[in-house]
């Protein structure tokens, strides 16, 4: 069963069915932009948007991302991409990513009991915000499982406990195929193996309830309080087999005092977390990130 999708995103999509991307990462040296740049004008591309950051210094690396329309190619599919590779990757020693927006990601949820980091995608994928297709919901537990089916997403229940946690996983990966782009922790309060890790490089996103890397573990907003802090925040993330250490996406914060009780700096922190997890997911799906050994440019 598909996602099912509102008429007003079924507009934005007839309007992207023509965007493609391409990333880029390759050592810094003059003429890259030009050279990218000319080869698309040269084979029919109209590059609407173009971001680039570069490190200082000598030996630095390059990273760039467009966005380019594609109506009027001279060249499709493979054909372009081996061009590409031929007389531009190969001379820049890039590494490089070309991806169309039209083949959207597909996407599972992970959720264990707690509805708010869930609902906002659910929400947002609903609305079209996130152009992705959400292929199902995986929960331990059964309590979410009328909220998901109410938008009409298929749930499924895989309990996970100590003695079954080798099962479990393999029942997740039978459900999943291995065919799915992108695997979202919406706090599932489970830790996944490191070979189930492998499976899906850069491609699983988490939540965590705390501005990382402070406070990481059990009950953080407890050690905030008793740290008389005066921020809390939220930190998604990609997900390595190192616990809550992978590549931060984005994250962000708020400003707390002494009058805050422990229960209003959970619901902030919610708040927080809801966003800054269905932000991650966004800058995914359109290709905005870039994994640099453990960090992340993100084109925004």
């Amino acid at each position: 069963m598909e996602f099912w999708l509102e008429p007003l995103f079924c507009d934005r999509l007839a309007a992207m069915n023509s965007l493609a991307r391409l990333l880029i990462r390759c050592p810094d040296q003059p003429g890259i932009i030009a050279a990218v740049t000319n080869f698309l004008h040269q084979h029919g591309a109209n590059v609407t948007d173009l971001d680039q950051h570069a490190e200082e210094g000598q030996n630095s690396t390059f990273w760039m991302r467009l966005e380019l329309q594609t109506p009027k190619l001279d060249l499709q599919g493979s054909a372009l991409k081996q061009a590409f590779q031929g007389e531009i990757a190969d001379r820049f020693a890039m590494d490089w990513k070309l991806s169309y927006a039209a083949d959207r990601p597909r996407t599972v949820i992970f959720v264990s009991r707690y509805d708010h980091a869930l609902l906002e995608l659910l929400w947002r994928l609903k609305r079209g915000d996130i152009a992705a297709d959400l292929a199902m919901v995986i929960s331990n537990h059964t309590d979410l499982a009328n909220a998901v089916e109410d938008f009409g997403v298929p749930f499924h229940h895989v309990p996970v406990t100590k003695q079954n946690k080798a099962e479990a996983e393999a029942q997740i990966l039978d459900l999943i195929s291995g065919q799915d782009d992108l695997l979202v922790l919406a706090r599932y309060m489970q830790i996944l193996s490191g070979d189930f890790v492998a499976r899906y490089p850069n491609r699983i996103i988490n939540i965590h309830h705390s501005f990382l890397p402070a406070f990481a573990g059990a009950d953080p907003y407890a050690q905030a309080m008793e740290r008389g802090v005066k921020i809390i925040g939220a930190t998604a993330h990609y997900v390595t087999e190192e616990l809550d250490a992978g590549p931060i996406i984005e994250q962000s914060v708020s400003h707390v005092s002494h009058r805050h009780s422990l229960r209003e700096l959970k619901q902030l922190g919610r708040d927080i977390e809801r966003r800054v997890l269905a932000q991650a997911v966004q800058w995914h799906v359109e290709d905005r990130i870039l994994v640099d050994g453990n960090k992340t440019i993100v084109f925004s």
